[in-house]
């Protein structure tokens, strides 16, 4: 294979979120970060381990936006809450996070909700579709492509992996690939078998969030189960 015919190979779509810069509308047409406005009537913020609320951490409108992966395909909306105190990597959802699907918008409601201990500053999203390339150590790379680039590396077509994979999106995403701090677990079943990562909501100074050390935090789901699974890394 070429650079040119590798770099398309391994190439994803992704919609990445600039943060603010404009003024929101408060629709529920909206994505947001450090805010999260859709439940259903019965819904609230759910609560920790401890009985306290827990932060209000994203909210994406999907109808809207640029690129969508398929495992949400029949899903309109999604929501996320972190426990102030994180989740252990792979640990079920539950006390220390939440994610919320709806599929059907008639079921769900506006409400002016938050958590006043929450330090996550509250911004609308600006989506935008983007090329996507992995990380070369475990950042989602197939063994067949990592032998075709290695290969490439010894003809001395290419210095190495970055002279084709110029470009990998680090800001809050939905599709692509995990931005991994550190040796990475992939794309699929380092997320646990039958799961794929879907998006990621990452270290960011604008809302005051920092994953430990300027780490993601990357999500995963599985088709069959309907479940999510969690990850993240930091320096």
């Amino acid at each position: 294979m070429t650079p040119a015919e590798v770099k398309h190979k391994i190439s994803k779509e992704a919609t990445i979120f600039k943060v603010g810069g404009f003024r929101p509308e408060h629709t529920i047409e909206e994505s947001w970060i450090g805010k999260v406005s859709v439940y259903t009537k019965e819904e609230s913020i759910p609560l920790d381990a401890n009985g306290a609320l827990m932060f209000p951490l994203a909210q994406f409108y999907l109808p809207n936006l640029p690129f969508v992966p398929p495992k949400l395909s029949k899903t309109k909306i999604i929501t996320v809450f972190i426990a102030n105190t994180y989740p252990e990597c792979f640990e079920e959802m539950g006390p220390h996070w939440v994610i919320r699907e709806y599929e059907n918008l008639d079921s769900v409601v506006l409400k002016d909700l938050s958590d006043p201990e929450s330090f996550i500053k509250a911004f609308p999203l600006k989506p935008a579709l983007e090329k996507d390339c992995p990380l070369w150590d475990g950042g989602g790379l197939t063994p067949e492509m990592e032998d075709e680039i290695l290969a490439l590396e010894n003809e001395g077509v290419i210095d190495d992996y970055y002279d084709l994979a110029d470009f990998h999106q680090y800001e809050h995403k939905l599709g692509g690939y995990p931005s991994f701090c550190q040796p990475g677990i992939g794309i699929a079943d380092g997320f646990g078998e039958g799961f794929e990562f879907v998006f990621q909501i990452t270290s960011d100074e604008k809302i005051n969030l920092n994953v430990i050390d300027s780490g993601s935090l990357m999500f995963g789901k599985n088709d069959q189960t309907k479940k999510w699974a969690i990850y993240y890394d930091f320096y």
